[in-house]
């Protein structure tokens, strides 16, 4: 459909403000019958996993006003046993918890976040499947409502990624795009390298996307950090580029990792690309 991502990126990036009239976007996703579930992963949280839900339910109050129905229908956390409380925090503000180890106990504990996700399906009910990081901080609602806006409204789309700008803290400094070391240094060139077609994606590591339940169903989640490289190229091959886009949501504040995990991180990312190469 595209001949390159440049011309993907004119016609399938948005920007969040597009899509901020909630009212309209619950009267959209009633008239086309569609469920939706969020899926926070969780481990050690507590700090922040409770305005994420309360922020959640804050943009269904504000899409179901006026005959228009909550954007989201259920709300999961899928906790890694975490000790901190923050599954009872979660639980406390009216999300659904699960232990990712107890989801689908046959196959043996979870092993890491890609396989939380993917287990996550067997419990999340709704027709579009959307999952959110649970360490951000200052968390805002076009995390929610913009990564639904294309979905909703662009019928050729089936899979939606966040893009933002992520400041990097040291102390009193803040450097307004020093966030995202790996994305830069590993995910980035190896799809310029690999897969151009995924160029134009500028938060290719995002951990907040959302897709119809059936295309998550229809594809292997890698079981660590480099799952959402994974999703990406499956998704591509699945269902081509032209199915696939982006939403600026503004600026996004996470948690930052020390040099050693940072190190983990890109090694897993190398390796999901050379794995999906063979």
């Amino acid at each position: 459909m595209f001949v390159d991502a440049a011309e993907w990126f004119r016609h399938r990036s948005f920007d969040y403000r597009q899509f901020s009239d909630l009212e309209a976007l619950g009267r959209r996703k009633g008239e086309l019958g569609l469920t939706v579930s969020v899926v926070l992963p969780c481990r050690n949280v507590a700090d922040t996993v409770g305005q994420i839900v309360d922020e959640i339910h804050a943009v269904n109050e504000r899409s179901s006003a006026n005959g228009g129905e909550p954007l989201v229908d259920q709300i999961l956390a899928v906790d890694a046993d975490s000790a901190d409380g923050t599954a009872e925090v979660a639980a406390s503000r009216g999300a659904e918890v699960y232990s990712e180890n107890e989801l689908l106990s046959h196959y043996g504990g979870a092993h890491g976040k890609g396989d939380a996700m993917w287990r996550s399906l067997s419990v999340a009910r709704g027709d579009l499947v959307m999952y959110v990081d649970a360490d951000t901080k200052d968390f805002r609602p076009q995390l929610v409502y913009g990564i639904l806006g294309p979905v909703l409204h662009v019928p050729e789309v089936r899979y939606v990624k966040a893009a933002y700008r992520r400041p990097f803290k040291s102390y009193e400094t803040v450097e307004q795009d020093g966030g995202g070391r790996v994305t830069e240094l590993s995910a980035k060139p190896l799809f310029n390298l690999f897969y151009p077609e995924l160029t134009g994606f500028v938060q290719p590591l995002a951990g907040e996307f959302v897709a119809d339940k059936e295309l998550f169903c229809s594809i292997p989640f890698l079981t660590g950090y480099a799952v959402e490289t994974g999703i990406m190229i499956d998704v591509l091959k699945r269902v081509g580029l032209g199915a696939m886009a982006q939403v600026d949501l503004g600026t996004r504040q996470n948690r930052h990792q020390h040099l050693r995990d940072l190190s983990r991180m890109s090694y897993a990312v190398l390796r999901a690309v050379a794995r999906r190469l063979r």
